[in-house]
């Protein structure tokens, strides 16, 4: 076997294991039902994809307060994940007084500390934006998957409150949302012509991108149809199919995102933690887009 069919057969199986045990933790975190099992798993996500944000800051040689930064979001992920995993719904109104206070301690501590040695061009403010960017980018809006699994609201669709009401909902946002990429992965290898943004991502397209919202409007009605008693927060069809083709644009946004700080930084992945598919970052840019969207529709509109 050939060097290149051996680093080819050696991606796959990295690939592989990885997807495979993926999907054992997330179907054991689902179906135990327990709190704090989904508040551990995006506890961890959260506070990984944090980890390589500011290493990739540190290895494009971007100025930014790397302790402050991944100290802030760890200790910002474990509290919104303990205070919902004891309290549940009625946890809401406190972590909302977290992000207040968390982001305002982030921002004067940032500040504060420059002050320690006398300003050096650019350098003070560039260290000060990466690093409110990072905490806000990542530990805040993925922390809307939590906020999702105990929406205020999903008390009045619950007889029997279990421990998660929203876990249904979390998957469905988080199927729709993968199931964008991967509609968007097929339908553009098969068929994908047109470059749709070749400065940023090269290989996506615009066959891609039509297909991608097809597959997803077509997989979040059908789990819809399927649990509509589990997802009934969303109020019927409308509201549905609203959600089923605007989470799909989203998705290539944050998708885009990524890149985009990718590309500024030259790095290919941002990390290695999932051997074969990349960094938890990659795994969760998207659903840091969908997650906040989705959590705002089902608040103002339904």
């Amino acid at each position: 076997m050939s060097e290149a069919k051996k680093s080819k057969a050696q991606v796959f199986g990295a690939r592989l294991f990885s997807t495979v045990l993926l999907a054992v933790i997330v179907s054991a975190t689902f179906f135990s039902g327990n709190a704090w099992a989904f508040m551990g798993l995006i506890a961890f996500l959260s506070i990984a994809s944090s980890l390589e944000y500011f290493r990739m800051t540190k290895l494009g040689e971007i100025p930014c307060m790397q302790k402050w930064g991944v100290t802030l979001s760890a200790l910002y992920a474990i509290s919104v994940g303990t205070v919902f995993a004891r309290e549940g719904v009625f946890g809401y109104a406190t972590v909302h007084y977290l992000d207040t206070v968390f982001i305002s301690i982030l921002v004067l501590g940032a500040f504060i500390w420059q002050l320690r040695k006398a300003v050096d061009g650019m350098k003070p403010l560039i260290e000060v934006a990466t690093t409110v960017l990072g905490f806000i980018y990542i530990p805040i809006l993925f922390g809307f998957v939590a906020k999702l699994c105990f929406l205020p609201g999903l008390v009045q669709f619950k007889a029997n409150m279990p421990e998660v009401p929203g876990a249904w909902l979390v998957l469905w946002v988080v199927a729709v949302t993968k199931c964008t990429d991967i509609g968007a992965y097929c339908t553009g290898t098969l068929i994908g012509k047109n470059k749709m943004i070749p400065h940023i991502s090269p290989g996506k397209t615009w066959e891609g991108f039509y297909g991608s919202i097809v597959i997803s409007l077509g997989v979040g009605c059908a789990l819809y149809a399927w649990k509509a008693q589990e997802l009934a927060i969303f109020g019927g069809w409308t509201h549905v199919i609203i959600l089923g083709v605007l989470l799909p644009l989203l998705t290539v946004v944050g998708d885009l995102a990524e890149s985009v700080i990718k590309r500024c930084l030259s790095v290919k992945d941002s990390g290695n933690t999932l051997p074969g598919i990349g960094g938890a970052l990659d795994l969760i840019d998207s659903i840091c887009f969908t997650a906040p969207v989705a959590f705002l529709y089902l608040m103002w509109f339904v």
